[in-house]
């Protein structure tokens, strides 16, 4: 990480909200079961990756350290070597690579590009890490260790021989600690629609620091909550990451429009007490130590949260890879919970929480909607994603025809399917009233 100066079957459960008082609300309905979906079984595919293959390419990055002046900074032979054993590897597992070379300082700079064959190339999952080090030190855990670990992921891809609905690319930058130098050269030269194809980019910078903390990225919200799920089934609590602000490769690309995510487990920042008390640990000392310091060797590594980070990288590429750009056709999610709309009132809302479908939602998503209204002109209808993105699906008008019957089609492409979805009606005439009698959404 760069330093700155910056400061430090599936069962379909329904449920029903309303903005208004509780009076309103009608018995609950049963649960309508749904299908399990074939891209269920993806999720549950994610492997294991063996942290001590992960150690094992950070000694491999260690030996080239000391075989090369004690570092593996830019411009120095030691950065090159790394990223012939790294492309080496790959090569080898089967990823088509390419080295995208620039200039800097007067030194010729590396990028490493690795894509896995297959995929929809116009929905892309790309994941990254700097490889270069300061020139202080051999810079294992800044950054070998997101290095290391997107390397083992790569490789788990290449031993399952994952067919992933989607395309996977994986990027290993050069040049980060002068300013993410590598990582704004692949950004900047992409073409608007290269760009416009690479649906999320996650960063890996630090993953292994001897006294660890758990951060996410919250640059988007659904990046944050599959980490945090993620993590809240091994009982390990997160918080956001702050420390990494414009400091890593995931700048240009959020610079560029693309949505973002990834871990980190912390720098130079000083751990408190209460860091201490939910991750274990020394409170009043640096998550690591030897940030960019001579002491960033092998030794600097935690191996549990090296572990359980890899493994979220794993979970990460199989969830957001091989969940299918439109969830099976025919899976069907219904509330049929009356919910009364006040009149010229609060706005209310009707849930469904959508399971068991990996991945995005279509760009066709189906939203069935059967409202019971003597006036529908006064009312304004939105769908809500689980991240809070609100797509609007009618407006008031002029319409004195009662009720509300058909069916709407939206693009839900950026959403994560899984998720608590949310009918929000809002009733904003006066005289005439109603309520939600079902809806349904159709993947």
């Amino acid at each position: 990480m760069r330093r700155t100066t910056l400061a430090g079957g599936t069962v379909v459960t329904l449920a029903a909200t309303l903005l208004a008082p509780a009076a309103l609300f009608a018995p609950a309905a049963q649960a309508r079961p749904a299908a399990a979906p074939p891209a269920a079984q993806a999720l549950a595919a994610a492997p294991d990756i063996p942290v001590a293959n992960v150690k094992a390419h950070l000694a491999k990055l260690q030996s080239i350290a000391t075989a090369n002046g004690g570092n593996r900074a830019h411009g120095k032979a030691g950065y090159k070597a790394s990223i012939d054993y790294v492309k080496g590897q790959l090569d080898a597992a089967g990823f088509t690579t390419a080295l995208q070379s620039y200039t800097y300082g007067g030194a010729t700079g590396w990028n490493l590009i690795a894509d896995w064959p297959g995929g929809d190339a116009s929905h892309v999952v790309m994941v990254g890490a700097h490889l270069d080090s300061v020139t202080a030190g051999p810079g294992i855990n800044d950054d070998g260790s997101g290095s290391a670990g997107i390397l083992e992921a790569a490789l788990a891809v290449s031993r399952a021989a994952l067919q992933p609905a989607k395309h996977l690319r994986f990027g290993w930058w050069g040049t980060e600690e002068a300013g993410m130098v590598g990582s704004k050269n692949y950004v900047n030269s992409l073409s608007s629609a290269d760009r416009s194809k690479i649906e999320s980019y996650l960063n890996f910078d630090m993953i292994g620091s001897p006294n660890p903390g758990y951060f996410v990225y919250d640059d988007d919200t659904a990046l944050d909550q599959l980490f945090q799920g993620y993590f809240s089934g091994l009982g390990v609590a997160t918080e956001p990451e702050t420390e990494g602000d414009g400091r890593s490769d995931h700048s240009p690309f959020k610079n560029a429009g693309i949505r973002v995510g990834g871990l980190f487990s912390g720098a130079d920042y000083i751990k408190t007490a209460a860091q201490a008390a939910k991750w274990g640990g020394t409170s009043g000392q640096a998550f690591d130590r030897c940030y960019h310091a001579s002491c960033d060797t092998s030794a600097n590594i935690n191996d549990t949260a090296l572990d359980r980070m890899s493994d979220a990288i794993a979970y990460a590429l199989w969830t957001l890879g091989t969940g299918t750009t439109t969830p099976p056709a025919g899976t069907v999610f219904e509330n049929t919970t009356d919910v009364a709309i006040p009149d010229n009132g609060a706005a209310v809302t009707s849930s469904v929480a959508v399971t068991g479908v990996s991945g995005n939602a279509p760009a066709a998503l189906k939203v069935g909607v059967d409202i019971k209204h003597t006036w529908r002109g006064d009312l304004v209808i939105d769908l809500v994603a689980p991240d809070g993105s609100t797509y609007r699906l009618k407006s008031s008008a002029n319409d004195s025809a009662p009720n509300v019957l058909t069916t709407y089609t939206v693009n839900a492409s950026a959403e994560l399917a899984a998720g608590t979805w949310k009918l929000k009606v809002q009733d904003v005439g006066p005289q005439d009233t109603g309520y939600i009698d079902s809806w349904k959404l159709t993947f």
